[in-house]
């Protein structure tokens, strides 16, 4: 009886290792799969960006704020224009950085109602 037992036990362990492998080995799969050490592109699983990119419409809505926000960057407007309309593209971390920036300056700076700035 105890002999069964442990080859019961045996049998279970090994089974258990495999599926432990098998599982390990289809989530590098999809890892790969879904292009594992690449960037993240905009879309509901990054909640952040949506989020900085709705703050950022509003204040490139006047003509030409695209191309200064793109000089500031470094970047062509047709970037910035597909960083907050959501054309798949994202900025790099120093970029983002200066996004956030630029955002916190520009809100400092808003005009009051009678023309003067905050």
């Amino acid at each position: 009886m105890a002999e069964l037992i442990l080859i019961l036990a045996e049998a279970g362990f090994e089974l258990g290792a495999r599926r432990f492998r098998a599982l390990a080995l289809e989530y590098r799969r999809r890892l790969a799969g879904e292009g594992a050490w690449t960037s993240l592109r905009p879309g509901p699983h990054t909640p952040l960006w949506n989020e900085l990119r709705s703050q950022l419409r509003p204040q490139l809505r006047k003509h030409g704020s695209q191309a200064a926000l793109g000089r500031l960057l470094g970047l062509p407007r047709q970037q910035i224009n597909a960083f907050v309309t959501g054309g798949g593209r994202m900025p790099d971390a120093e970029r983002t950085l200066l996004l956030q920036s630029w955002l916190m300056h520009k809100r400092r700076r808003r005009p009051r109602g009678d023309g003067s700035v905050i």
